[in-house]
């Protein structure tokens, strides 16, 4: 584990299995042969040191007579699940009132589908493992409940037109992808804009932006790098971000003209 929030979740649900488990008088070998599971499994869960997944918590409720109890930890599981970075930058776009972001290299994380996420994640070097890759996947597609959220949050994103065009994945998964864009641009709370390769004068060089207004009126930025996240929260040195990316939105094509070129390209796609 990577942080202390998430261990300490670990180690309340370990606490709890195995109190439930001597109350039902059963030894670890016995619960794993009744829910299903190796005994190591077992044991790991029990130490904090495994994350059990929310079968291995309903299983384990039903065997041992929770009454619901483990099965209730399954939400408080799934977050600690997820990388520290990720449950933090989470809890911000869950406060923002407004989110905008111009993402250059690929598809905004929160615009991106779950194939196309998987390819982002399998091709990163050093490799991932296959449970890493479905960590990262499934943390990022648990940050799309920003759309479903009420009240709605202002959603704005630029994307670079090459992101468009990147076969990440392979033409299925692009295909998939931006007809998902287009189902995700049709909603009166989201605005999607292209900034065309062809454009001479360009505010975007400096790389990717993340812009979130709070409750409060505060606005933050969030900025993801090769080897770390930070975030930026120093009005005179956000203000500047926030002028790039009204520039940014700006010299980039309107929301309308943005959706017919995302179907023009997905034409050309077909």
């Amino acid at each position: 584990m990577e942080d202390e929030e998430a261990e300490a979740v670990l180690r309340v649900v370990g606490r709890q299995i195995r109190a439930w488990r001597d109350q039902a008088g059963l030894k670890q070998a016995e619960l794993a042969a009744a829910i299903g599971y190796g005994e190591e499994m077992v044991s790991s869960v029990e130490r904090g040191r495994r994350i059990p997944k929310p079968e291995f918590l309903d299983k384990a409720d039903e065997v041992l007579g929770a009454g619901g109890k483990l099965a209730s930890m399954k939400e408080d599981v799934e977050r600690a699940r997820y990388p520290k970075k990720v449950r933090d930058l989470a809890k911000l776009e869950g406060e923002a009132v407004e989110l905008g972001a111009y993402a250059n290299h690929y598809v905004h994380g929160l615009l991106q589908t779950a194939d196309y996420t998987r390819a982002l994640f399998a091709m990163r070097r050093p490799a991932y493992t296959v449970d890493e890759i479905e960590r990262n996947v499934s943390a990022r597609l648990a940050r799309q409940d920003v759309f479903e959220r009420a009240p709605r949050p202002t959603l704005t994103f630029v994307q670079e037109e090459v992101t468009l065009r990147r076969p990440i994945g392979g033409r299925m998964v692009l295909r998939q992808q931006l007809e998902h864009l287009l189902e995700i641009g049709s909603l009166r709370h989201v605005e999607i804009q292209v900034m065309p390769t062809e454009l001479e004068d360009h505010a975007g060089m400096g790389g990717p932006i993340r812009l979130l207004k709070l409750q409060d009126g505060m606005t933050v930025a969030h900025e993801e790098g090769q080897t770390d996240n930070r975030l930026i929260s120093d009005p005179k040195r956000v203000q500047p971000l926030e002028l790039r990316y009204g520039i940014i939105r700006s010299q980039a094509l309107t929301p309308r003209e943005s959706l017919a070129f995302i179907e023009k390209v997905l034409g050309e796609e077909t």
